[in-house]
């Protein structure tokens, strides 16, 4: 049985997307509200080393704007340090399934994620 996980905020439209597109194919998901709990830096890395830390950000959100992102040049340590109070500057949801992984809103991703 597939096992599908999705990291994301309960206040999120994607994230909310994600959980009603598993659900109604009856995929069981483990949902991970990251206001809650972290992920946990060997997931991040894993996110970050197939999409690149840059393509990982949500660079149109509010929550970039308000961390005055578009006018600091930061560290890719100091973002780390940035998403992990803030997880809304990620292009939310982030899904995992077994190797397979998706950002954002990618149903194409995700029906490929519930074809195995």
């Amino acid at each position: 049985m597939v096992n599908v996980q999705i990291f994301g905020v309960k206040g999120s439209n994607a994230t909310r997307a994600a959980e009603r597109f598993f659900k109604e194919r009856r995929i069981p998901i483990q949902m991970v509200d990251l206001q809650q709990k972290p992920m946990s830096a060997g997931e991040i890395r894993r996110f970050v080393e197939k999409f690149g830390l840059a393509n990982l950000v949500d660079q149109e959100g509010k929550a970039y704007g308000n961390a005055n992102l578009k006018y600091l040049k930061v560290s890719d340590a100091e973002l780390l340090a940035k998403i992990e109070q803030e997880p809304k500057l990620l292009k939310l949801p982030l899904v995992r399934c077994a190797n397979q992984l998706s950002i954002g809103q990618d149903e194409t991703a995700w029906k490929a994620m519930a074809a195995k």
